[in-house]
């Protein structure tokens, strides 16, 4: 009788622990499992669209520098231009309000995956730099670089050999940047194409290399700078607008450029800041 009381004992026993370490697989397994639906919540917030996000928030943070005649000042302190004008047209079709920050044009690939700006939309070249640290529209501007130069010495300086002493100021991180480092010139980089202009006016630098669109408004008889020119060009560009990488708001963009050609509306505002020979249509 004693043995088969204590039979009964340790079957009961082996029963009880057989069941306790079925209850920690399942607890353990539920652990795991809700740790996945965490994760994967977490992915799919940060996999939500770019244009769901802007929607949601009520604004298109746009990063820029001053750079008429894309991106400029008027009277009254507005930010006018060819690219603030369509930015503000793009942000109203999405049914949000424009916003324009003035960045550090060789940080601007930090500020967009910091969020704190939406896209770079300021006339910027389309470089391999950029394309593959950005999602980029089509490009919807032809540009180039070209060499800023006082008029009374305009005439010395027609070639590439003929700068290759001079002293020059560039943005940094610009496209003409980049030129005048491939041509082995010597250079400062500056703040913005503005400074740049500035550094030539103040006979700091010899030179500046900026945008043709920009030397076109900025510089020559009737603005502010009549004393200097533009002689040659370094290359031919082509301008888009940035997003973060796998953006849906390039697309959406994109689309946006199509119908604005279509109805005429981009000719519009590119005729109003003198650009529309540069279209890309």
């Amino acid at each position: 009788m004693k043995k088969l009381v204590a039979l009964m004992l340790v079957g009961a026993m082996t029963a009880a622990m057989v069941t306790g370490c079925g209850s920690s697989a399942d607890t353990s397994a539920s652990t795991d499992a809700a740790a996945e639906d965490t994760a994967a919540d977490a992915e799919a917030a940060d996999a939500k669209s770019d244009l769901a996000y802007v929607k949601e928030k009520g604004t298109l943070v746009v990063g820029i520098t001053e750079f008429e005649p894309m991106d400029y000042k008027d009277e009254n302190g507005e930010w006018i231009g060819f690219d603030a004008d369509m930015a503000k047209a793009f942000a109203e079709s999405l049914g949000v309000t424009a916003e324009f920050q003035v960045i550090d044009w060789d940080n601007k690939i930090l500020e967009l995956d910091g969020k704190t700006i939406d896209c770079v939309w300021n006339g910027m070249t389309l470089t391999d730099e950029v394309t593959s640290a950005m999602e980029c529209t089509d490009a919807y501007l032809n540009n180039a670089q070209v060499v800023v130069v006082p008029v009374d010495v305009a005439d010395q300086y027609q070639d590439e050999e003929s700068l290759k002493d001079l002293s020059f100021a560039v943005e940094a991180g610009s496209a003409g940047e980049a030129e005048v480092s491939a041509l082995g010139l010597n250079y400062t980089p500056v703040s913005s194409q503005a400074d740049a202009l500035m550094e030539v006016a103040s006979k700091s630098s010899d030179a500046a290399v900026i945008d043709s669109l920009m030397a076109g408004a900025m510089i020559g008889e009737g603005t502010g700078y009549a004393d200097l020119t533009y002689t040659i060009g370094l290359n031919s560009e082509e301008y888009g607008v940035g997003f973060r990488k796998g953006s849906d708001l390039a697309a959406a963009l994109n689309d946006y450029f199509t119908t604005s050609l279509e109805d005429g509306s981009m000719e519009k505002v590119a005729e109003t800041y003198g650009v529309q020979a540069a279209l890309i249509k």
